[in-house]
């Protein structure tokens, strides 16, 4: 596979795995406000406290972080010496300073070369939804941390997010999840789904307090500079993986002033994209993907459908869905559980997001012939991505008939494939929501540094055409992609140029 980069500038036309330890969780579950804010001098706060920045000239006064050792969690082994943790006490809701407080659980590991430390590398994993102190808990581990000259150049922080693992995890009726359905067939469906969705957001409500309604990305923004405060730095450095670039575009967009350099790899649209264009993006890059495969078994002996015309089979397959004659395949032949269409976009969705041409190659054609196994992924029944993004993004759909329209609308524009599970299913989560989304505020004034964008080109999770609006959101953007199919390119093996390139751009931003 084509693994050359490609870097461009991107100029603002408007101008003026499972988890291990060193390394969060390679979230894929993603899918998606702020206020002009005040800046206040720290001289008003009282001595030793640093001040954080809130909407409408709010002041919240943060301490200095008092450190401790970092405790693991099971099975995970202890962190190095270097890791410390805390817990930084900031607002429920930042419009109330001097209100209820919820703590943010932090991490850090301290720069290894003090006399060559340039700073604090603040990060964020993404998710939404994934805990984030891990990052820096186990920044010194030799297979997914940071290299050794990273390690030595900077602090690196890391925090769970409100809401999420350490720092008070959000709790809701779990047991609604499995009535709710997944794919509306009809309006009565359409309507039972927005009803149960509408009571699970209130079993957050009455579960978990006000705190579940302030989980979305403006107020964990706000959160990470009270982190910045405590810390006593001026400026941060950032890095946000899938989720965590839209933290970054917010933080960026509330606090310009306060950042020295901004990494977003795998990045979200910040926009707030209607519907169908977020379909439309998640959609084609399954549909390219899977044109990608098939261009690879042309050439490929080791493909299990060598010789076939892949598209065409995957065609065939969902003819088959369609009328009720497409089966589970088994060792000896087809077995007599029925495979609908929406079960198999579902596969394909997760299938060909992994990469691997062989496996997938492989699985289909079991599919095709009734005998094999197929690895069959559920559609995605995370709350907490719920909390987040159904107030980052309007995704709200009028009625069945709108939403059987954008389907028909998106299919057309990925016929192989019809949509992405993965997108739909962020959609379908938040229809009948009772936190209504948050207005996209206005950016403050202040200097911005210049922004690295890094994404792959064919990215399930966070397509490339978000990623690009990315980057054309800030004054001064760059572009580094890479020609693999894939999410969260900052890591070892087959994408470690872009880990290379990041930790450049990190080390020195205005290179």
């Amino acid at each position: 596979m084509n693994t050359s980069p490609h870097l461009s500038q991107s100029p603002n036309p408007a101008s003026a795995p499972p988890r291990s330890p060193g390394r969060r969780a390679l979230s894929a579950r993603l899918l998606l406000v702020l206020s002009a804010a005040s800046f206040v001098a720290a001289s008003l706060a009282a001595p030793g406290t640093a001040v954080a920045q809130e909407p409408a000239g709010a002041v919240a006064s943060v301490p200095p972080i008092d450190w401790g050792a970092c405790q693991a969690e099971p099975p995970y082994p202890e962190p190095g010496p270097r890791a410390e943790c805390a817990t930084v006490q900031v607002p429920v809701d930042w419009s109330k300073p001097d209100g209820p407080k919820v703590g943010i659980f932090v991490a850090r590991h301290r720069a290894t070369d003090p006399a060559r430390r340039i700073g604090v590398l603040m990060s964020n994993p993404g998710g939404p939804g994934a805990p984030g102190a891990d990052d820096a808990m186990y920044a010194d581990d030799p297979i997914s941390g940071y290299t050794p000259d990273m390690l030595q150049r900077f602090d690196m922080v890391g925090f769970d997010p409100r809401g999420v693992g350490r720092s008070q995890s959000a709790s809701c009726d779990e047991s609604l999840i499995g009535s709710i359905p997944a794919r509306p067939r009809d309006a009565a469906e359409f309507e039972r789904m927005r009803v149960l969705n509408g009571q699970l957001a209130d079993s957050c409500l009455q579960r978990t307090g006000p705190l579940a309604a302030h989980m979305d990305g403006e107020t964990v923004a706000r959160d990470m500079d009270a982190i910045r405060a405590a810390l006593g730095e001026s400026r941060i450095s950032f890095i946000g993986h899938s989720y965590g670039t839209f933290l970054g575009e917010r933080y960026a967009r509330l606090f310009p002033g306060r950042l020295r350099a901004l990494a977003l790899d795998s990045a979200m649209d910040p926009d707030r994209s209607n519907v169908e264009r977020y379909l439309t993006d998640g959609a084609v890059t399954v549909d390219t993907a899977l044109k990608r495969l098939a261009a690879w078994c042309e050439k490929d002996a080791s493909c299990a459908l060598k010789g076939k015309d892949v598209l065409a089979v995957t065609d065939g397959l969902f003819a088959r869905a369609d009328a009720g004659k497409l089966r589970d395949p088994g060792p000896n032949g087809p077995t007599r559980t029925r495979i609908d269409a929406d079960r198999l976009t579902d596969f394909l969705t997760f299938a060909v997001g992994k990469g691997n041409w062989e496996e997938t190659a492989k699985q289909l054609a079991a599919l095709h012939s009734g005998k094999g196994e197929v690895f069959w992924m559920s559609s995605g029944r995370d709350i907490a991505s719920r909390l987040v993004l159904c107030r980052d993004y309007d995704f709200r759909i009028r009625d069945h008939a709108e939403y059987r329209a954008v389907l028909k609308r998106v299919a057309k524009a990925a016929p192989h494939v019809r949509y992405n599970s993965q997108s739909l299913d962020t959609v379908l989560g938040c229809q009948g929501w009772t936190m209504p989304p948050k207005p996209r505020p206005a950016r403050a004034a202040g200097p911005l540094p210049p922004v690295l964008v890094v994404n792959a080109t064919l990215d399930l999770a966070t397509p490339l055409p978000g990623a690009r609006r990315m980057a054309r959101s800030f004054p001064n953007a760059t572009v580094f992609t890479m020609d693999v199919v894939g999410h969260w390119l900052y890591r070892r093996g087959s994408t470690v140029e872009a880990m290379r390139t990041i930790d450049d751009y990190l080390t020195d931003p205005r290179g």
